[in-house]
Parts: C-alpha cells; structure tokens; sequence
C-alpha cells in the first residue's frame, strides 16, 4: 500500500533525519548517552547510526521495510531506531511489558521483514518466532544463542550521514495500546516526527546543561525527548526500567537536570518513607504525561521536587507536543490551574468541537481536535478508522475538554470513560481529583458499573498510602459535598494496586472488565 501523500515539493519541510545529522555534527566530543551499557559520544553516536545503515543493507532490506525492535533502554535501541528512520525503513517497537498476543498481531499486521531484540527478552522472542507466519530475520543486540547478533564487527559504516528520506515518507508505525481492541498502527512520517521535535524544542522548559535521566521507555513517549536533547548538546541517561530508588539514588549521583515520568511513577517516589532526604538540587524539569495527574499529588510534588513540574499532552496520532503546561504555569493561577493540561504548542491549530464538528462556545465542553505538522498520517491498512479519526479534516483525540477565557485547556475525560448514570453525564476524573485529594489516597480509578436502577453506577478503586486509612463513606460524603450527588460514588473498593497499561497508565478497560462480564454490554 502506498504510505506517501502527494506534497508540493516547494514546501516541503525538513526531516527527522537531518535534525539528528545536523545535532550529531554540532557537538561530536560531548557524551550523547550515559548507560550501563556504555558511555558514547555524539561522534560515536554517529558512527553506530552509520554501522547500524550498513547492516541493514547487508541483511537486505530495503526502503518501506518494516523492522521491529523487542528492547529495553540501551543506546543500541536508538542507533537502530535513527538508522531506520534516517534509511528510509520503517520502525516498530513491542513495548516490553506487552501481551505475546499483541506482539505476535503487531509483527504479523506491520509485515516486519526483521526483529531485533534485547537478550533480556529471549524466550518472548523465541515464542514469537515460533509463531511467525512468513520467513523474517531475528536477531539480538548483543551475542545471544540462537540469534544472530545484529552489531557483528563486519557491519559496514560510511560518514558523514545522509538522509534521502523524503518529509511525507512513512518511517515510524507507532501501535497504540489497545486498550479499546486491537493495536492500530500509526502511520507517523518524518514530517510529523521533525515537528514533534520541533515543537519540544520551542515549547518546553529546557535547562542549559541538560543532563536528561530517563528510566521510561524511549521506545515509546519518552524516545520522542531524545532528539531534542541532542539538539541542545545534552546527554541523555538511560535506565533500564522504573525502580523509585535507582530513580531517586541517580537524580544526585548522575546531576540530572531533566526527567520524564508517567503520573504512576511520581506517585510511587512520593510514598517512599525517605522522600524528603533526597537532594533535588539539580533538577530543572521534571516533565510529566501519558495520563493525567491529580492536582493534590501535583501540589504535593511541587512541595517535594520543587517548582520543576513540566506537564506533557499529547497521543500516538500527534505525538507528545500538543498541550504544554509549563513550570512558570504550575506557579501561577492557583489549585484551578493544576487541573489543566495547558496550552497548545505554537504552530498547532486546536479547537474545541461538538459532534458536527463545529466549535463549542468558550467554557463548554468539546472535544480537543487538532490540525498540522504534527498530525499523523492515518492508521495503518485501515482506511475506515483513518476516515473517522481525521473526520472534518480534524485529527479527533476523544479527549473532553474546555477552555478558559486565558486559552488554558482543562481535560475532563476520554469521551469512551464517560459514565451516564441516571440520564446525567459523569466525568471520572473530575471525582478521581476530589477522591485523591484525601490525604490517605494515593490512586484512585473511577468507572461506571452496570445497576439495574440507574443504568451504570459510579464506582472508586481505590488504592492507600502505606499504612494511611479511611472509610467508604468518607471518600463518598467528600465527592457528595464537591460534585453533588450523581457523581458521588455508590461503592468503594480498595485495593492493593491499580491494573496498568504496558505505559503505565491506569488500565479502565481492565478495571471495568472485572464489573461487567457476564453483561451484554462490549467493554472499551
């Protein structure tokens, strides 16, 4: 199928590619990734993209070839990444946390030519391979039995870089988390994928000395960070995966100056026993995404971290740079303004839309839809899905929202989480926020649950502080008097842990599986 639209070519635009060559040129003796893998330079840096071009050429695979990666946080997975995009090829991550279900339909459905692996993850690769439905190449990052290595010492180099990639050429199928179905691929160009680092770029709060420690998976969100660090000469320090005390032990040892989270993971370094004996000195942004935060937590992050909080907007189909809600911005407007996602990217067109379409007034509830550079190119093999999602010529997000009278955008729920209890309209977040302010509370997750009187009755999952207690009814009582009483929750459950997405998000379909099996109704 074809992955390219017809562009003008007197517009075209720059590429991912040559905002990597260019950054790679710029500072070759800094340290562009610190692991413990290995410490490389930006000129090394270059000369393992380069390494990494070759060997694709060698195992054959040409220009609109997919390759998919199975791998961890090692400078390894980048250098192929770059290589992909800067070839010409296609990139497929399989976010490691992943079913084997899910791998083995994203592998077959993006038609991958070649898998690369991390060790680590040996035996999902070897089930995959096994159920494999047409010849491919697997191979392993480093020497494992059974694989071919992909960094063998043959692997041909040639410098300088140079990217013939074209702006609209599709180099990234970015699968979203399928928690709504199947895994649908987004077709993400380099147009697209150079605009994303763009926008980061003019848009976000950056240090002088970046210094960027990233536990969370550079496969996914927090990969779209890497190219704008480099372009400001920073080094970017990978762990391999979240471990509260590696995170909190590396933000002094190493100096960091930058982080990026998902809310889950600053949840769990504010329990910690020990929080307030960390030295945060350092750090200038702690950005923060994927899904939203409780405002309470934010205020108590701001009394931990420091006035350092960075809140990141964005989903697959525009990746990471549509809302910005900076640190001045965490300073200013008081607890109303923590509640929002903040503003659009300069460059991004975005509006508030009804269901024909057409813009809410200002203060009422649309749903955020958005047009530009930034936007994907459709989903891939699906022509229907890519119809409904760019309907009106708008990438619709399925995000709820409105905008106050200063253009902050307040998000107030996913359009498929919307509980309707009794013929009212319930936004889950919106009790999520008034639940998590308890001082007890340390997630919280609100559905709707089938009832035979209302229809669908509001229910909490709640999950404790350690060693923090409440009732039921006091949780209750707190949303009655905030949100009246068709938001108050009929029941509470507490828990133990909230189930996860593979991105760390709270998991809703998941959750209200366990509540609705048995009923006739599909669960999104």
């Amino acid at each position: 199928m074809s992955t390219k639209t017809a562009v003008n070519p007197l517009y075209s635009g720059g590429t991912y590619g040559q905002i990597l060559i260019s950054a790679l040129q710029r500072y070759p003796d800094r340290v562009a990734f610190e692991s413990e893998h290995g410490s490389y330079t930006y000129a090394e840096t270059a000369l393992h993209i380069a390494r990494a071009i070759g060997r694709l050429k060698e195992l054959g695979l040409k220009r609109g070839d997919t390759v998919a990666q199975l791998s961890g946080n090692r400078p390894e997975t980048f250098f192929l990444l770059a290589a992909i995009y800067i070839s010409g090829l296609r990139s497929v991550t399989l976010h490691t946390l992943g079913s084997l279900e899910d791998h083995a339909y994203i592998i077959e459905d993006s038609e991958a030519a070649l898998l690369v692996m991390d060790p680590q993850y040996v035996e999902r690769a070897q089930a995959l391979r096994a159920m494999a439905t047409k010849p491919m190449g697997w191979l392993s990052h480093s020497p494992t039995e059974g694989f071919e290595h992909f960094w063998t010492p043959s692997s041909a180099a040639t410098l300088p870089l140079t990217s013939e990639v074209e702006p609209e050429d599709i180099i990234r199928l970015a699968y979203t988390g399928g928690t709504s179905g199947r895994p649908k691929g987004v077709m993400l160009s380099s147009r697209s994928m150079a605009t994303n680092a763009v926008f980061a770029l003019s848009g976000l709060d950056w240090p002088e000395n970046i210094r960027f420690l990233c536990p969370t998976p550079i496969t996914h969100g927090a990969g779209a960070l890497i190219l704008p660090t480099l372009y400001q000469g920073g080094t970017f320090i990978l762990q391999q995966g979240f471990n509260r005390d590696k995170v909190l032990e590396a933000i002094s040892q190493h100096g960091a100056t930058t982080l990026f989270l998902v809310p889950t993971m600053i949840y769990a370094l504010l329990d910690h026993p020990h929080i307030r004996t960390f030295d945060f000195s350092s750090l200038h942004s702690l950005m923060y995404g994927a899904s939203p935060m409780a405002p309470a937590r934010i205020r108590e992050a701001l009394d931990v971290f420091g006035p350092v909080l960075v809140q990141l907007y964005g989903q697959t189909e525009a990746p990471s740079t549509v809302l910005a809600l900076t640190r001045e911005d965490h300073l200013l407007g008081g607890e109303k303004r923590l509640a929002s996602a903040g503003k659009p990217y300069p460059g991004l067109t975005l509006q508030l839309l009804d269901d024909e379409c057409q813009p809410v007034p200002q203060g009422e509830i649309g749903e955020i839809c958005v047009r530009g550079p930034l936007v994907m190119s459709g989903y891939w093999k699906q022509p229907a899905q890519t119809a409904k999602a760019l309907e009106g010529n708008w990438l619709h997000t399925g995000d709820l929202a409105y905008q106050d009278e200063e253009g902050y955008v307040y998000i107030v729920d996913r359009k498929k989480d919307l509980i309707i209890s009794g013929g009212f309209n319930v936004y889950p977040q919106e009790v999520e926020n008034v639940i998590a302010a308890h001082e007890a509370v340390s997630m919280v997750a609100v559905i709707g649950v089938p009832d035979p009187k209302w229809g669908e009755a509001v229910k909490a999952v709640v999950v404790l502080k350690p060693g923090a207690s409440t009732s039921a009814d006091d949780l209750i009582s707190r949303v009655r008097n905030s949100k009246g009483p068709v938001a108050a929750p009929k029941s509470v459950d507490f828990v133990d842990m909230l189930p996860l997405t593979a991105l760390g998000k709270p998991d809703k379909k998941a959750l209200r599986g366990r509540y609705w099996q048995g009923t006739n109704r599909a669960v999104n």
